[in-house]
């Protein structure tokens, strides 16, 4: 009877041990979310970036578990603002030990705050940003890029996957200088053949035989382009004299800021600046311009700021090319700089990125130029490098 009872209880124990060594790969794929070299495709894991606190700039995976409201107190509901939240590698972690204290930057609340979005609470995001000190706690500060795992929650990664790897984590003038590389050295279109271009960037959703016209909003058939009356012509938001680039291959060309407009429309703009105040243009409603400056339409204000911030990273000087430069002047002529930044930057928030924006932006990619406007894909960019 004994021997029975001591071999039923060395079965158990075997069943149990080989219970356990099942279950450990699970175990590990749970708590180990993460590990790698701290790149946006190799991420780190919390606990990799909580034993890396040394002000690097890196990319960290891991578990929304709640919102730190002090070194000592990390809650899971009830959450007071959008400011910050708190990674683990499971999602199931309650020791704040085990955790990394994420700052998270105003242009990223709205998506990523946990007042807005508690049903982020227990989903994988990746945050690039600099390891350090939150709260007295290790963290992750001045976050340049946030994503959540790719489980449906949120869009995709715009464009092809990587394309934009080498500007995570990067700001000002690394940021800039990151991107220009990436969108660099496209495929250049003629100026002959920026009409048909347009006709399809420009397209109008709700009927496919006309364009909408930038300034006007108004949708017109897509051959009535020349330069009569009503016509529609090819406006270069970053006026071509602002660096004298003229119509030429590259910059005259480049179908991130060329848009249809009414031709006289096209003619009252000019070369102007961008700034607020003026006069309502009498044919283009909604639009304002004095002798300095134009103001467009509410509408298309971001649009507007986001073709120049492409502008000046694009165009930066090497391989033969004009250097493009946004400032805070009006009346910059032909030298190539183009303001207001001041302004451009409050439009670029006022106005957010829509779907047409976007779906341009892939034409232009997919069929024509092979590069992306970045401020479309990731438009906290702006702030970014510029502010």
């Amino acid at each position: 009877m004994l021997n029975r009872k001591r071999k039923g209880l060395l079965l158990s124990f075997i069943l149990f041990a080989a219970i356990l060594i099942v279950m450990q790969p699970i175990q590990d794929s749970i708590t180990n979310a993460a590990a790698g070299d701290g790149s946006w495709s190799s991420p780190y894991s919390v606990s990799q970036g909580i034993n890396a606190q040394n002000n690097s700039s890196k990319t960290v995976q891991g578990y929304v578990v709640g919102q730190p409201t002090a070194a000592n107190t990390v809650i899971t509901s009830g959450f007071p603002n959008d400011y910050a939240l708190a990674l683990a590698d499971s999602p199931s972690e309650t020791s704040l030990a085990k955790m990394i204290y994420v700052q998270i930057p105003s242009s990223f609340r709205s998506s990523f705050g946990l007042k807005s979005n508690p049903s982020l609470m227990g989903k994988k995001m990746k945050v690039t940003g600099t390891l350090t000190a939150y709260f007295s706690h290790p963290g992750l500060k001045d976050g340049t890029a946030f994503e959540l795992d790719g489980s449906g929650a949120t869009d995709p990664e715009p464009g092809p996957g990587g394309y934009y790897d080498a500007a995570y984590g990067k700001t000002g003038q690394s940021l800039k200088s990151a991107l220009h590389n990436i969108i660099d050295d496209h495929t250049e279109i003629s100026y002959s053949n920026v009409w048909e271009a347009l006709r399809e960037t420009d397209e109008d959703p709700g009927n496919p035989n006309n364009v909408i016209l930038l300034y006007t909003g108004r949708s017109q058939s897509k051959f009535t382009n020349g330069s009569g009356v009503n016509d529609w012509n090819r406006e270069h938001v970053w006026a071509k004299s602002h660096g004298d680039f003229g119509t030429v291959m590259g910059a005259g060309t480049d179908l991130h800021h060329l848009r249809p407009t009414d031709a006289s429309v096209n003619s009252s703009r000019g070369n102007l600046d961008f700034d607020n105040g003026g006069s309502q243009h009498s044919e283009a409603l909604g639009n304002y311009y004095d002798s300095d400056s134009w103001e467009p339409r509410d509408a298309v204000k971001g649009d507007v700021a986001r073709m120049l911030f492409y502008m000046a990273v694009r165009y930066e000087g090497d391989s033969g090319e004009v250097d493009l430069e946004l400032n805070n002047a009006v009346n910059n002529g032909s030298a190539p700089y183009h303001g207001k930044m001041s302004v451009l930057l409050e439009w670029h928030k006022e106005d957010p990125v829509d779907d047409n924006e976007r779906r341009r932006n892939e034409i232009i990619y997919s069929d024509y130029q092979h590069n992306r406007n970045p401020f479309i894909d990731h438009p906290e960019w702006a702030s970014a490098i510029w502010e």
